[in-house]
């Protein structure tokens, strides 16, 4: 085996084993919402989350100083500048993304089901790039199509009802499309692990207000979504995001992406096997055509000879 295919093999390995984290943590979101409530959650999994990176970007700088030298170069006045006004925009979009998540979960949307619906932003982004002056492949407009059959599968049940959970649901998807623009835009110019734990910092202070604001929070209630709260903030934001970085670096893009779009089906299989919460036929047919539109819309086009 070549040191180029092992390379690759192991970057999927850790693409797939982040996807299986953010699957799995719509379930954590789930129990969490037990205990406290949305923007409660979002606060100490945010916070927690930027905490959590910080020994990364420590050890990032460390290796890249003594293995490297002739390329660390410190930040200066300049780059600090940038990586607030970033970091803050990240942060912002993040906040109203992961708010009306855990808003649509805490109000009844399965986490399998927000898991898929979610997914969506995968389709979304190369739509609103048409805003930015970019050509769509004809091909994303029929995934579209199928992707809007899966979403009515999804999220309206019989009898044309529609549960406002999943609508939050679905406006968090278009959230999160706009911050993978964001990201597009200001990460080129900055270290990604920096970015994501300023992003994730700015995130949680804004959900204090609301916190403080709207909801009852006791150190009882905090003490029982500790877990989840643990799992959502170290797991998911802090080791997950370390392993996409790592497994990006050894794998090609449309294969990384396709690899990480798996976190909607790992989120209904640990919906299934740690809450029990089986998905209806109609649902099941809904996931199948979301995801068929998602890995559809990520294939490379084919080239004229």
């Amino acid at each position: 085996m070549t040191q180029s295919r092992k390379n690759s093999l192991i970057g999927s390995a850790l693409l797939a084993l982040a996807a299986i984290i953010w699957g799995s943590s719509f379930v954590a979101q789930t129990t969490g919402a037990e205990h406290v409530g949305p923007f409660a959650f979002i606060a100490m999994r945010s916070l927690l989350g930027s905490v959590a990176l910080l020994p990364v970007i420590f050890s990032m700088d460390a290796i890249k100083k003594k293995n490297k030298p002739s390329e660390y170069k410190k930040m200066t006045k300049a780059d600090y500048k940038y990586l607030l006004m970033g970091g803050g925009a990240c942060g912002v979009v993040l906040f109203a993304a992961s708010s009306l998540q855990q808003l649509g979960i805490d109000g009844g949307t399965a986490p399998g089901m927000a898991a898929f619906i979610t997914a969506l932003y995968i389709l979304l982004v190369p739509i609103f790039s048409v805003v930015l002056g970019k050509k769509i492949r004809p091909v994303i407009w029929g995934c579209v199509g199928v992707s809007i059959l899966a979403l009515y599968l999804l999220c309206v049940k019989e009898g044309g009802r529609v549960q406002m959970s999943d609508l939050y649901v679905l406006a968090c998807a278009f959230c999160f499309a706009v911050h993978i623009m964001v990201i597009d835009k200001v990460s080129p110019r900055l270290d990604g692990v920096r970015l994501s734990s300023l992003q994730f910092f700015v995130a949680g202070v804004i959900a204090l207000i609301p916190m403080l604001l709207m909801e009852d929070v006791t150190l009882e209630a905090l003490k029982a979504a500790a877990p989840s709260i643990a799992y959502s903030g170290i797991m998911s934001s802090g080791i997950a995001y370390t392993l996409q970085i790592l497994g990006q670096q050894k794998t090609e893009p449309t294969i990384a992406t396709m690899i990480m779009s798996l976190e909607s089906v790992f989120g209904v299989l640990t919906a299934m096997v740690v809450l029990s919460q089986v998905p209806t036929v109609r649902e099941t047919l809904g996931c199948i055509l979301m995801f068929a539109a998602i890995i559809v819309a990520q294939l490379p086009e084919k080239k004229n000879e």
